[in-house]
Protein backbone atom coordinates (compact mmCIF):
# COMPACT_ATOMS: atom_id res chain seq x y z
CA UNK A 1 0.00 0.00 0.00
CA UNK A 2 1.22 3.39 -1.06
CA UNK A 3 1.74 6.11 1.86
CA UNK A 4 -0.72 8.34 0.02
CA UNK A 5 -3.45 6.11 1.25
CA UNK A 6 -3.03 5.76 4.47
CA UNK A 7 -2.29 9.45 4.49
CA UNK A 8 -5.56 10.32 3.02
CA UNK A 9 -7.48 8.15 5.47
CA UNK A 10 -5.78 9.61 8.30
CA UNK A 11 -7.02 12.98 7.21
CA UNK A 12 -10.47 11.75 6.31
CA UNK A 13 -10.63 10.69 10.19
CA UNK A 14 -9.16 14.35 10.95
CA UNK A 15 -11.79 16.33 8.81
CA UNK A 16 -14.70 13.90 9.87
CA UNK A 17 -16.82 13.99 7.08
CA UNK A 18 -19.93 12.89 8.81
CA UNK A 19 -20.02 16.00 10.72
CA UNK A 20 -18.52 18.24 8.28
CA UNK A 21 -19.87 17.98 4.73
CA UNK A 22 -19.16 19.91 1.65
CA UNK A 23 -15.59 18.50 2.17
CA UNK A 24 -14.29 15.72 0.68
CA UNK A 25 -14.46 14.82 -2.93
CA UNK A 26 -16.64 11.94 -1.90
CA UNK A 27 -19.61 10.39 0.14
CA UNK A 28 -18.20 7.07 0.16
CA UNK A 29 -15.20 7.38 2.41
CA UNK A 30 -15.14 3.72 3.90
CA UNK A 31 -15.37 1.47 1.14
CA UNK A 32 -15.14 -1.71 3.16
CA UNK A 33 -18.17 -0.36 4.93
CA UNK A 34 -19.90 0.63 2.21
CA UNK A 35 -20.11 -2.76 0.81
CA UNK A 36 -20.89 -4.51 3.86
CA UNK A 37 -23.77 -2.06 4.23
CA UNK A 38 -25.28 -3.23 0.55
CA UNK A 39 -24.71 -6.98 0.91
CA UNK A 40 -26.51 -6.98 4.19
CA UNK A 41 -29.63 -5.94 2.31
CA UNK A 42 -28.91 -9.18 -0.01
CA UNK A 43 -32.68 -10.75 -1.06
CA UNK A 44 -34.01 -7.69 -0.94
CA UNK A 45 -32.51 -5.96 -3.64
CA UNK A 46 -34.93 -7.78 -5.91
CA UNK A 47 -38.29 -5.48 -4.06
CA UNK A 48 -36.38 -2.16 -4.11
CA UNK A 49 -38.36 0.56 -5.42
CA UNK A 50 -36.96 3.81 -7.09
CA UNK A 51 -37.00 5.72 -3.33
CA UNK A 52 -37.85 4.49 0.15
CA UNK A 53 -36.22 2.65 3.18
CA UNK A 54 -35.38 -1.23 1.29
CA UNK A 55 -34.39 -1.97 5.07
CA UNK A 56 -30.91 -2.37 7.87
CA UNK A 57 -31.29 1.97 7.29
CA UNK A 58 -30.53 1.64 3.74
CA UNK A 59 -32.80 4.55 1.26
CA UNK A 60 -32.76 4.50 -2.02
CA UNK A 61 -33.59 8.25 -3.46
CA UNK A 62 -36.19 8.70 -6.78
CA UNK A 63 -34.47 11.76 -7.91
CA UNK A 64 -31.40 9.38 -8.98
CA UNK A 65 -32.94 6.96 -10.43
CA UNK A 66 -32.09 5.92 -14.61
CA UNK A 67 -33.05 3.19 -15.98
CA UNK A 68 -30.33 2.05 -18.72
CA UNK A 69 -30.66 -0.91 -20.94
CA UNK A 70 -31.71 -3.85 -18.84
CA UNK A 71 -30.58 -2.41 -15.23
CA UNK A 72 -31.88 0.15 -12.85
CA UNK A 73 -29.48 3.01 -11.03
CA UNK A 74 -30.00 4.51 -7.83
CA UNK A 75 -28.34 6.52 -5.14
CA UNK A 76 -28.30 4.73 -2.08
CA UNK A 77 -27.79 6.23 1.84
CA UNK A 78 -26.07 3.72 4.41
CA UNK A 79 -26.33 3.78 7.89
CA UNK A 80 -23.35 5.28 8.67
CA UNK A 81 -23.80 8.54 6.59
CA UNK A 82 -22.09 7.58 3.33
CA UNK A 83 -23.98 7.11 -0.48
CA UNK A 84 -23.13 4.45 -3.03
CA UNK A 85 -24.28 4.14 -6.34
CA UNK A 86 -26.41 0.22 -6.50
CA UNK A 87 -26.55 -0.70 -9.84
CA UNK A 88 -30.09 -3.66 -10.11
CA UNK A 89 -28.99 -5.75 -13.09
CA UNK A 90 -26.86 -5.35 -15.98
CA UNK A 91 -26.73 -1.88 -17.34
CA UNK A 92 -23.65 -0.97 -19.22
CA UNK A 93 -22.99 2.65 -17.40
CA UNK A 94 -19.29 3.60 -17.33
CA UNK A 95 -18.96 3.61 -13.42
CA UNK A 96 -15.85 2.06 -13.31
CA UNK A 97 -15.10 -0.62 -10.61
CA UNK A 98 -17.22 -1.83 -8.36
CA UNK A 99 -17.21 -1.43 -4.68
CA UNK A 100 -18.43 -5.26 -4.53
CA UNK A 101 -21.22 -7.20 -6.72
CA UNK A 102 -23.50 -9.94 -5.68
CA UNK A 103 -26.10 -12.17 -7.79
CA UNK A 104 -29.77 -12.72 -6.23
CA UNK A 105 -31.41 -16.46 -6.56
CA UNK A 106 -33.58 -15.05 -9.22
CA UNK A 107 -30.00 -13.83 -10.99
CA UNK A 108 -30.62 -10.60 -10.27
CA UNK A 109 -26.88 -8.70 -10.11
CA UNK A 110 -26.61 -6.34 -7.45
CA UNK A 111 -23.08 -3.77 -7.44
CA UNK A 112 -22.28 -0.85 -5.83
CA UNK A 113 -20.24 2.26 -7.15
CA UNK A 114 -18.43 4.79 -4.69
CA UNK A 115 -19.64 8.21 -4.96
CA UNK A 116 -16.59 9.97 -5.62
CA UNK A 117 -16.29 12.81 -7.61
CA UNK A 118 -15.38 11.24 -11.38
CA UNK A 119 -17.88 8.97 -10.89
CA UNK A 120 -20.44 11.34 -10.14
CA UNK A 121 -19.86 13.37 -13.09
CA UNK A 122 -19.96 10.31 -15.11
CA UNK A 123 -23.37 9.02 -13.63
CA UNK A 124 -24.57 12.89 -14.52
CA UNK A 125 -23.13 12.81 -18.33
CA UNK A 126 -23.92 9.42 -18.88
CA UNK A 127 -26.88 7.94 -17.00
CA UNK A 128 -27.77 11.57 -17.04
CA UNK A 129 -30.29 11.24 -14.19
CA UNK A 130 -33.50 14.62 -13.98
CA UNK A 131 -32.08 16.06 -11.16
CA UNK A 132 -28.27 16.65 -12.27
CA UNK A 133 -26.69 19.80 -12.32
CA UNK A 134 -26.29 21.12 -16.17
CA UNK A 135 -25.28 24.73 -18.25
CA UNK A 136 -28.92 26.92 -18.38
CA UNK A 137 -27.68 28.92 -20.69
CA UNK A 138 -29.93 31.93 -20.73
CA UNK A 139 -32.67 30.72 -18.79
CA UNK A 140 -33.67 33.47 -15.55
CA UNK A 141 -32.38 32.11 -12.20
CA UNK A 142 -31.14 32.91 -9.10
CA UNK A 143 -27.73 32.55 -7.91
CA UNK A 144 -27.68 30.74 -4.12
CA UNK A 145 -24.39 30.72 -2.17
CA UNK A 146 -24.09 27.72 -0.21
CA UNK A 147 -21.79 28.54 2.57
CA UNK A 148 -23.96 26.03 4.91
CA UNK A 149 -23.96 23.37 2.40
CA UNK A 150 -26.61 20.76 3.93
CA UNK A 151 -28.49 22.82 5.78
CA UNK A 152 -29.42 25.31 3.07
CA UNK A 153 -30.38 22.93 0.22
CA UNK A 154 -33.85 21.77 0.98
CA UNK A 155 -34.46 25.20 1.54
CA UNK A 156 -33.44 26.34 -1.95
CA UNK A 157 -35.27 23.09 -3.19
CA UNK A 158 -38.70 23.94 -0.98
CA UNK A 159 -38.41 27.68 -2.57
CA UNK A 160 -37.68 26.31 -6.53
CA UNK A 161 -40.10 24.07 -6.24
CA UNK A 162 -42.77 26.75 -5.16
CA UNK A 163 -41.86 29.03 -7.11
CA UNK A 164 -40.84 27.07 -10.41
CA UNK A 165 -38.15 28.89 -10.61
CA UNK A 166 -34.04 27.59 -11.82
CA UNK A 167 -31.18 28.47 -9.76
CA UNK A 168 -27.43 27.51 -9.18
CA UNK A 169 -27.83 25.93 -5.77
CA UNK A 170 -23.92 25.14 -5.83
CA UNK A 171 -22.49 28.33 -5.66
CA UNK A 172 -19.21 29.69 -4.02
CA UNK A 173 -16.34 31.89 -4.57
CA UNK A 174 -12.59 31.82 -4.29
CA UNK A 175 -12.78 33.74 -1.81
CA UNK A 176 -15.13 30.73 0.25
CA UNK A 177 -13.32 27.87 -0.94
CA UNK A 178 -10.14 26.00 -0.26
CA UNK A 179 -8.40 23.30 -2.63
CA UNK A 180 -9.19 20.09 -1.79
CA UNK A 181 -5.36 19.27 -1.36
CA UNK A 182 -4.75 21.59 1.09
CA UNK A 183 -7.13 20.50 3.54
CA UNK A 184 -5.71 16.83 3.31
CA UNK A 185 -2.66 18.45 4.14
CA UNK A 186 -3.66 20.66 6.71
CA UNK A 187 -1.48 23.57 4.90
CA UNK A 188 -3.30 26.72 6.74
CA UNK A 189 -5.75 29.02 4.43
CA UNK A 190 -4.09 31.81 2.31
CA UNK A 191 -4.65 35.37 3.90
CA UNK A 192 -5.53 38.61 1.65
CA UNK A 193 -5.56 42.04 2.69
CA UNK A 194 -9.22 43.87 1.16
CA UNK A 195 -8.09 47.30 1.21
CA UNK A 196 -10.40 49.28 4.28
CA UNK A 197 -11.74 45.65 5.79
CA UNK A 198 -8.93 43.95 6.70
CA UNK A 199 -7.19 41.18 6.47
CA UNK A 200 -9.08 37.73 5.10
CA UNK A 201 -8.13 34.14 5.27
CA UNK A 202 -9.69 32.43 2.48
CA UNK A 203 -11.55 29.59 2.40
CA UNK A 204 -13.78 30.39 5.52
CA UNK A 205 -16.78 27.88 4.68
CA UNK A 206 -14.49 25.07 4.89
CA UNK A 207 -15.50 23.38 2.03
CA UNK A 208 -13.65 22.62 -0.91
CA UNK A 209 -14.31 23.27 -4.30
CA UNK A 210 -14.46 19.16 -4.89
CA UNK A 211 -16.56 18.66 -2.12
CA UNK A 212 -18.92 20.93 -2.35
CA UNK A 213 -19.88 19.94 -6.37
CA UNK A 214 -20.20 16.66 -4.71
CA UNK A 215 -22.28 17.12 -1.90
CA UNK A 216 -24.71 19.57 -4.04
CA UNK A 217 -24.97 17.19 -6.55
CA UNK A 218 -25.98 14.40 -4.53
CA UNK A 219 -28.18 16.38 -2.35
CA UNK A 220 -30.06 17.20 -5.81
CA UNK A 221 -30.48 13.76 -6.68
CA UNK A 222 -31.67 12.64 -3.33
CA UNK A 223 -34.93 15.51 -4.13
CA UNK A 224 -38.14 13.52 -5.29
CA UNK A 225 -39.09 16.51 -7.30
CA UNK A 226 -37.53 17.96 -10.50
CA UNK A 227 -35.10 20.75 -10.05
CA UNK A 228 -33.21 22.58 -12.94
CA UNK A 229 -29.84 24.06 -11.21
CA UNK A 230 -26.42 24.41 -12.01
CA UNK A 231 -22.89 24.69 -9.76
CA UNK A 232 -21.23 28.20 -10.25
CA UNK A 233 -17.97 28.56 -9.52
CA UNK A 234 -17.99 32.06 -8.29
CA UNK A 235 -15.54 35.15 -8.40
CA UNK A 236 -12.49 33.04 -9.88
CA UNK A 237 -10.17 36.06 -9.55
CA UNK A 238 -7.49 36.61 -12.35
CA UNK A 239 -4.70 38.40 -11.03
CA UNK A 240 -2.14 40.80 -12.15
CA UNK A 241 1.11 39.21 -12.94
CA UNK A 242 2.94 35.97 -14.50
CA UNK A 243 1.29 33.60 -11.81
CA UNK A 244 -2.38 35.26 -12.44
CA UNK A 245 -3.85 33.01 -15.10
CA UNK A 246 -2.26 29.54 -13.42
CA UNK A 247 -3.74 30.29 -9.87
CA UNK A 248 -6.56 30.56 -12.09
CA UNK A 249 -6.53 27.61 -13.96
CA UNK A 250 -5.77 25.70 -10.96
CA UNK A 251 -8.86 26.62 -9.31
CA UNK A 252 -10.72 25.58 -13.05
CA UNK A 253 -9.46 22.25 -12.60
CA UNK A 254 -10.34 21.68 -8.95
CA UNK A 255 -14.30 22.77 -10.15
CA UNK A 256 -13.95 21.02 -13.52
CA UNK A 257 -17.20 19.68 -12.94
CA UNK A 258 -19.28 22.72 -12.19
CA UNK A 259 -21.48 24.12 -15.09
CA UNK A 260 -20.88 28.23 -14.65
CA UNK A 261 -17.59 29.77 -14.29
CA UNK A 262 -17.50 33.67 -12.82
CA UNK A 263 -14.25 34.95 -14.44
CA UNK A 264 -13.65 37.91 -12.18
CA UNK A 265 -11.29 40.65 -13.92
CA UNK A 266 -11.10 43.43 -11.60
CA UNK A 267 -7.51 42.86 -10.77
CA UNK A 268 -6.64 43.35 -14.44
CA UNK A 269 -8.98 45.82 -15.76
CA UNK A 270 -6.67 49.10 -16.27
CA UNK A 271 -8.69 52.07 -14.58
CA UNK A 272 -6.54 54.62 -15.49
CA UNK A 273 -8.09 55.26 -18.97
CA UNK A 274 -4.79 55.09 -20.80
CA UNK A 275 -5.09 54.58 -24.79
CA UNK A 276 -4.24 50.96 -25.68
CA UNK A 277 -2.92 49.07 -28.79
CA UNK A 278 -2.88 45.60 -30.51
CA UNK A 279 0.10 44.20 -30.81
CA UNK A 280 -0.45 43.22 -34.00
CA UNK A 281 -0.73 45.51 -36.81
CA UNK A 282 -3.10 43.61 -39.13
CA UNK A 283 -5.63 42.76 -36.11
CA UNK A 284 -4.86 46.41 -35.04
CA UNK A 285 -6.85 47.36 -37.80
CA UNK A 286 -9.30 44.74 -37.63
CA UNK A 287 -9.96 45.28 -34.15
CA UNK A 288 -10.94 49.46 -34.60
CA UNK A 289 -12.88 48.72 -38.40
CA UNK A 290 -15.19 45.91 -35.59
CA UNK A 291 -15.35 48.44 -33.31
CA UNK A 292 -15.91 51.59 -35.21
CA UNK A 293 -19.41 50.17 -36.66
CA UNK A 294 -22.30 51.50 -35.77
CA UNK A 295 -24.72 49.40 -32.89
CA UNK A 296 -28.20 50.33 -33.81
CA UNK A 297 -31.46 49.12 -31.15
CA UNK A 298 -34.61 50.10 -32.54
CA UNK A 299 -34.14 53.93 -32.38
CA UNK A 300 -31.20 54.04 -30.45
CA UNK A 301 -27.50 54.09 -31.90
CA UNK A 302 -24.49 53.15 -30.24
CA UNK A 303 -21.19 54.57 -31.85
CA UNK A 304 -17.67 54.44 -30.28
CA UNK A 305 -15.10 57.15 -31.86
CA UNK A 306 -11.65 55.80 -31.97
CA UNK A 307 -10.05 57.71 -29.18
CA UNK A 308 -12.74 55.76 -27.15
CA UNK A 309 -11.71 52.61 -28.59
CA UNK A 310 -8.12 52.71 -27.68
CA UNK A 311 -9.14 53.54 -24.41
CA UNK A 312 -11.23 50.58 -24.09
CA UNK A 313 -8.34 48.43 -25.77
CA UNK A 314 -6.19 49.66 -22.96
CA UNK A 315 -8.41 48.64 -20.48
CA UNK A 316 -10.06 45.31 -21.44
CA UNK A 317 -7.66 43.86 -23.64
CA UNK A 318 -5.32 41.96 -21.03
CA UNK A 319 -8.86 40.74 -19.52
CA UNK A 320 -10.19 39.90 -22.67
CA UNK A 321 -6.72 38.13 -23.58
CA UNK A 322 -7.14 36.13 -20.37
CA UNK A 323 -10.78 34.96 -20.98
CA UNK A 324 -9.36 33.91 -24.36
CA UNK A 325 -7.23 31.61 -22.45
CA UNK A 326 -9.51 30.64 -19.33
CA UNK A 327 -12.28 29.69 -22.22
CA UNK A 328 -10.06 27.56 -23.77
CA UNK A 329 -8.72 25.43 -20.91
CA UNK A 330 -12.22 24.94 -19.49
CA UNK A 331 -13.45 23.89 -22.89
CA UNK A 332 -10.60 21.40 -22.58
CA UNK A 333 -11.62 20.14 -19.13
CA UNK A 334 -15.56 19.72 -19.93
CA UNK A 335 -14.22 17.59 -23.15
CA UNK A 336 -17.93 19.01 -25.20
CA UNK A 337 -19.49 19.48 -22.50
CA UNK A 338 -21.54 22.38 -22.34
CA UNK A 339 -20.93 25.17 -19.91
CA UNK A 340 -21.99 28.67 -18.99
CA UNK A 341 -19.01 31.46 -18.89
CA UNK A 342 -19.76 34.74 -17.31
CA UNK A 343 -17.44 38.25 -17.87
CA UNK A 344 -17.32 39.94 -14.95
CA UNK A 345 -16.79 43.58 -14.72
CA UNK A 346 -18.62 44.58 -11.60
CA UNK A 347 -16.09 44.33 -9.38
CA UNK A 348 -12.73 46.67 -8.57
CA UNK A 349 -10.07 47.49 -6.86
CA UNK A 350 -10.52 49.24 -3.82
CA UNK A 351 -8.85 51.99 -4.75
CA UNK A 352 -11.47 53.00 -7.31
CA UNK A 353 -15.19 53.60 -5.83
CA UNK A 354 -17.98 51.32 -7.35
CA UNK A 355 -20.00 55.22 -8.70
CA UNK A 356 -16.31 55.99 -10.64
CA UNK A 357 -16.54 53.25 -12.62
CA UNK A 358 -19.86 52.64 -13.80
CA UNK A 359 -20.32 50.58 -17.14
CA UNK A 360 -21.30 52.50 -19.87
CA UNK A 361 -23.26 51.21 -22.46
CA UNK A 362 -20.43 51.75 -25.12
CA UNK A 363 -18.15 49.88 -22.80
CA UNK A 364 -20.45 47.20 -22.74
CA UNK A 365 -21.19 47.13 -26.53
CA UNK A 366 -17.14 47.22 -27.02
CA UNK A 367 -16.57 44.42 -24.64
CA UNK A 368 -19.31 41.92 -26.30
CA UNK A 369 -18.54 42.46 -29.87
CA UNK A 370 -15.00 41.94 -28.69
CA UNK A 371 -16.30 38.76 -27.24
CA UNK A 372 -18.10 37.72 -30.66
CA UNK A 373 -15.22 39.02 -32.46
CA UNK A 374 -13.37 36.54 -31.26
CA UNK A 375 -15.77 33.56 -31.03
CA UNK A 376 -15.77 32.95 -27.31
CA UNK A 377 -18.84 31.10 -25.67
CA UNK A 378 -19.65 33.73 -23.22
CA UNK A 379 -23.40 33.53 -21.82
CA UNK A 380 -23.47 36.13 -19.15
CA UNK A 381 -21.98 39.37 -18.56
CA UNK A 382 -22.57 41.74 -15.13
CA UNK A 383 -21.55 45.57 -15.67
CA UNK A 384 -21.34 47.65 -12.57
CA UNK A 385 -25.02 48.80 -12.28
CA UNK A 386 -23.51 50.89 -9.20
CA UNK A 387 -24.72 48.22 -6.32
CA UNK A 388 -22.33 47.10 -3.41
CA UNK A 389 -21.76 44.91 -1.07
CA UNK A 390 -23.61 45.95 2.46
CA UNK A 391 -25.63 48.52 0.91
CA UNK A 392 -28.98 48.88 -0.58
CA UNK A 393 -29.01 50.99 -3.99
CA UNK A 394 -27.47 54.46 -2.83
CA UNK A 395 -26.04 55.56 -6.56
CA UNK A 396 -26.42 59.23 -6.74
CA UNK A 397 -28.91 58.92 -9.74
CA UNK A 398 -31.52 57.29 -7.88
CA UNK A 399 -33.54 54.63 -9.15
CA UNK A 400 -34.40 56.27 -12.08
CA UNK A 401 -31.32 56.21 -13.48
CA UNK A 402 -30.63 52.76 -12.30
CA UNK A 403 -33.62 51.92 -14.45
CA UNK A 404 -33.10 53.43 -17.40
CA UNK A 405 -28.91 52.42 -17.19
CA UNK A 406 -30.06 48.69 -16.58
CA UNK A 407 -32.94 48.90 -19.38
CA UNK A 408 -30.13 49.94 -21.91
CA UNK A 409 -27.70 47.48 -21.06
CA UNK A 410 -30.72 45.08 -21.12
CA UNK A 411 -31.25 45.41 -24.33
CA UNK A 412 -27.18 45.48 -25.90
CA UNK A 413 -26.75 42.06 -24.08
CA UNK A 414 -30.04 40.43 -25.31
CA UNK A 415 -28.63 41.84 -29.23
CA UNK A 416 -25.77 39.90 -28.29
CA UNK A 417 -27.58 36.93 -26.70
CA UNK A 418 -26.06 37.17 -23.43
CA UNK A 419 -27.67 37.37 -19.96
CA UNK A 420 -27.19 39.96 -17.22
CA UNK A 421 -26.10 39.13 -14.42
CA UNK A 422 -26.76 41.34 -10.84
CA UNK A 423 -23.80 40.59 -8.58
CA UNK A 424 -23.50 41.88 -4.85
CA UNK A 425 -27.39 41.95 -4.57
CA UNK A 426 -28.25 40.04 -0.73
CA UNK A 427 -28.63 44.06 0.23
CA UNK A 428 -31.01 45.47 -2.28
CA UNK A 429 -34.33 46.06 -1.11
CA UNK A 430 -37.38 45.36 -3.03
CA UNK A 431 -38.05 48.33 -4.90
CA UNK A 432 -34.43 47.96 -6.44
CA UNK A 433 -35.26 44.36 -7.50
CA UNK A 434 -38.73 45.48 -8.69
CA UNK A 435 -36.62 48.12 -10.75
CA UNK A 436 -34.50 45.51 -12.05
CA UNK A 437 -36.97 43.42 -12.99
CA UNK A 438 -38.76 46.57 -15.04
CA UNK A 439 -35.32 46.85 -16.73
CA UNK A 440 -34.80 43.64 -17.70
CA UNK A 441 -38.27 41.99 -18.25
CA UNK A 442 -37.49 39.64 -16.06
CA UNK A 443 -34.50 38.14 -17.86
CA UNK A 444 -31.44 38.05 -15.70
CA UNK A 445 -29.43 36.10 -13.19
CA UNK A 446 -29.49 37.44 -9.44
CA UNK A 447 -26.54 36.06 -6.92
CA UNK A 448 -26.80 36.53 -3.42
CA UNK A 449 -24.69 34.69 -0.54
CA UNK A 450 -23.91 36.22 2.75
CA UNK A 451 -28.23 36.47 3.08
CA UNK A 452 -28.63 33.04 3.14
CA UNK A 453 -25.41 32.83 6.03
CA UNK A 454 -27.25 35.78 7.94
CA UNK A 455 -30.44 34.20 8.10
CA UNK A 456 -28.69 31.28 9.76
CA UNK A 457 -27.37 33.21 12.24
CA UNK A 458 -31.12 34.98 13.26
CA UNK A 459 -32.38 31.18 13.67
CA UNK A 460 -29.50 30.24 15.67
CA UNK A 461 -29.68 33.19 17.78
CA UNK A 462 -33.27 31.90 18.83
CA UNK A 463 -32.83 28.33 19.16
CA UNK A 464 -29.08 28.11 20.55
CA UNK A 465 -28.16 31.32 21.98
CA UNK A 466 -24.73 29.82 23.40
CA UNK A 467 -23.42 28.88 20.44
CA UNK A 468 -24.79 32.17 18.83
CA UNK A 469 -23.13 34.02 21.64
CA UNK A 470 -19.59 32.42 20.96
CA UNK A 471 -20.15 33.49 17.05
CA UNK A 472 -20.83 36.69 17.92
CA UNK A 473 -17.77 37.44 20.17
CA UNK A 474 -15.57 35.83 18.03
CA UNK A 475 -16.75 37.77 15.36
CA UNK A 476 -16.25 41.63 17.73
CA UNK A 477 -12.55 39.97 18.32
CA UNK A 478 -11.88 39.77 15.07
CA UNK A 479 -12.84 43.38 14.52
CA UNK A 480 -11.39 44.86 16.87
CA UNK A 481 -8.21 42.95 15.84
CA UNK A 482 -8.83 44.79 12.20
CA UNK A 483 -9.27 47.91 13.99
CA UNK A 484 -6.49 47.99 16.12
CA UNK A 485 -4.58 47.16 12.80
CA UNK A 486 -5.81 50.36 11.09
CA UNK A 487 -8.89 49.24 9.65
CA UNK A 488 -10.89 52.39 10.09
CA UNK A 489 -14.13 50.09 8.52
CA UNK A 490 -13.94 47.73 11.45
CA UNK A 491 -13.54 50.71 14.00
CA UNK A 492 -16.79 52.32 12.41
CA UNK A 493 -18.66 49.08 12.77
CA UNK A 494 -17.95 48.15 16.32
CA UNK A 495 -18.82 52.38 17.23
CA UNK A 496 -21.95 51.61 15.57
CA UNK A 497 -22.58 48.81 17.84
CA UNK A 498 -22.07 50.20 21.29
CA UNK A 499 -23.68 52.89 19.82
CA UNK A 500 -27.03 50.94 19.55
CA UNK A 501 -26.35 49.16 23.07
CA UNK A 502 -27.89 45.83 21.93
CA UNK A 503 -27.12 42.72 23.65
CA UNK A 504 -25.42 40.03 21.23
CA UNK A 505 -27.22 40.29 18.02
CA UNK A 506 -27.05 39.17 14.22
CA UNK A 507 -28.22 42.76 13.27
CA UNK A 508 -24.79 43.80 15.03
CA UNK A 509 -22.50 45.70 12.18
CA UNK A 510 -19.32 43.84 13.52
CA UNK A 511 -21.10 40.67 13.39
CA UNK A 512 -23.13 41.34 9.80
CA UNK A 513 -19.82 42.15 8.76
CA UNK A 514 -16.66 39.61 10.47
CA UNK A 515 -18.93 36.79 10.93
CA UNK A 516 -18.25 34.98 8.25
CA UNK A 517 -14.67 33.47 9.46
CA UNK A 518 -15.47 31.66 12.39
CA UNK A 519 -17.58 28.72 10.99
CA UNK A 520 -14.39 27.61 8.73
CA UNK A 521 -11.66 28.34 11.59
CA UNK A 522 -9.15 25.82 11.58
CA UNK A 523 -6.27 24.92 14.34
CA UNK A 524 -3.11 24.15 13.74
CA UNK A 525 -3.40 21.00 12.81
CA UNK A 526 -5.54 21.44 10.44
CA UNK A 527 -8.80 20.24 12.26
CA UNK A 528 -12.05 22.44 12.09
CA UNK A 529 -12.33 24.20 15.56
CA UNK A 530 -16.32 24.87 15.25
CA UNK A 531 -18.00 23.58 11.97
CA UNK A 532 -18.79 20.07 13.41
CA UNK A 533 -21.71 22.29 15.58
CA UNK A 534 -23.41 23.88 12.82
CA UNK A 535 -23.80 20.53 11.28
CA UNK A 536 -25.17 18.62 14.54
CA UNK A 537 -27.77 20.95 15.34
CA UNK A 538 -31.86 19.58 15.89
CA UNK A 539 -34.08 19.04 13.49
CA UNK A 540 -36.60 21.93 15.07
CA UNK A 541 -33.61 24.62 13.91
CA UNK A 542 -33.42 23.09 10.76
CA UNK A 543 -37.40 23.61 10.28
CA UNK A 544 -37.38 26.71 10.89
CA UNK A 545 -34.13 27.80 8.89
CA UNK A 546 -35.54 25.74 5.65
CA UNK A 547 -38.92 28.06 6.39
CA UNK A 548 -36.90 31.21 6.91
CA UNK A 549 -35.10 30.85 3.78
CA UNK A 550 -37.67 29.44 1.20
CA UNK A 551 -40.34 32.11 2.15
CA UNK A 552 -37.05 34.82 1.59
CA UNK A 553 -36.17 33.18 -1.84
CA UNK A 554 -39.95 32.84 -2.82
CA UNK A 555 -39.67 36.79 -2.48
CA UNK A 556 -37.04 37.57 -4.28
CA UNK A 557 -38.37 35.07 -7.51
CA UNK A 558 -41.58 36.81 -7.14
CA UNK A 559 -39.85 40.54 -7.41
CA UNK A 560 -36.92 39.48 -10.03
CA UNK A 561 -38.84 37.06 -12.72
Amino acid sequence: MSREVPARAEAIRRLDPLHNPGVLDTATWDRTAAWRAVGRIGERWAAAGDGGVVGEGVATYGGSAVRRGAARFLLAGLPDGQQVFVELGRGGAPLGTPLGELTLKSGLRVAAYPTDAAVLDRYCRVARPPNRPRALGAEPRLGLGSRMTTSVWPAMFEAMQRGSFAANTIQNSVRELNLLGDLLAGRPAPTNYACGFGTIETGYTGSSWEGLWVSGVLAALQHSAPLRYGADADHLQIKRGAKGLDRAKKFVKAARYYTFYTLDMADILDYEGRAGRVADGREQRAVMACHREPLRLGKTRYTIDEPTIGRLIGKYWDALDALTELSDYISRLKDGEAFDLEFTMDEHPPEVAAFDCLTTPEELCFVLREIRRRGLPVTHIAPNFGQEKGWDYRCPDGLAGLEKRVSAQAAIAEAFEVMLDVHSADDLSRPVRRVIRRATGGRLHYKISPMLQSLFAATLADHDPRLFGQWWADARAYAAREAEAGSAFAAECLRADEAANRPPSPRHKAFHHFSFAFVGRRDKAGRFLHRERFYALPAAFLRDYTRRVAGYLGKLAEDLF
